[in-house]
C-alpha cells in the first residue's frame, strides 16, 4: 500500500512538472502572433535571403510577396480569434472547408508563379524543395506516430 502511494505521488508530481514546463514555453504561433505583418515578412525575407542568396532586387520582390501573405494570415487569424472570443466560432461546413482549401491552393499557386518569375532556376529548385520538406514536416506534426490523427 505504501509503495502504491509513493508511486502515485511520483506520477502526479511528474505530470505537474511537465505541465508547468509546457506553460512556460510559448508555442511558435504565440511567438509570431506578437509580431506585426511587416515584421513577420521581414524575418521571412531575411531567412530566404540567407537560404537562397537573393540579390537586392529579388529581396524587394520577395518582401512584397511575404508582406502580402503575412497580412492575409494576420487578418484571418484575428478574424478567427474574434469569432472565438464572441462564442460564434463553429466548425465550417463541407462547402466552407472546400472553399477555404481551394482559396489556400489558389494562393499557393499564385505565390509559386511569382517566385518562379523572381528566382533563377537554381534558387527556384532549392526553394521548391524546401517547400516540400516544410509541407511534409507540418503533416507529420498533425498526425501521430502511427500515421493517424
Amino acid at each position: 500500500m505504501r509503495k502504491l502511494i509513493i508511486i502515485a505521488i511520483a506520477l502526479i508530481s511528474i505530470q505537474a512538472i511537465a505541465q508547468s514546463e509546457k506553460k512556460d514555453r510559448p508555442e511558435r504561433g504565440q511567438k509570431m502572433s506578437n509580431l506585426s505583418a511587416e515584421e513577420i515578412a521581414t524575418l521571412k525575407t531575411k531567412k530566404m535571403t540567407l537560404f537562397l542568396d537573393l540579390s537586392e532586387s529579388q529581396q524587394n520582390e520577395v518582401q512584397k510577396i511575404n508582406l502580402e501573405n503575412a497580412t492575409l494570415r494576420k487578418t484571418m487569424m484575428e478574424a478567427r480569434q474574434a469569432k472565438k472570443e464572441n462564442g460564434t466560432a463553429q466548425k465550417p461546413t463541407k462547402e466552407e472547408r472546400l472553399k477555404m482549401e481551394n482559396d489556400r491552393l489558389d494562393r499557393k499557386i499564385a505565390v509559386k508563379a511569382k517566385m518562379k518569375k523572381i528566382l533563377d532556376k537554381e534558387q527556384y529548385a532549392k526553394w521548391e524543395e524546401a517547400q516540400l520538406k516544410m509541407g511534409s514536416k507540418r503533416k507529420g506534426k498533425k498526425k501521430g506516430k502511427d500515421g493517424k490523427k
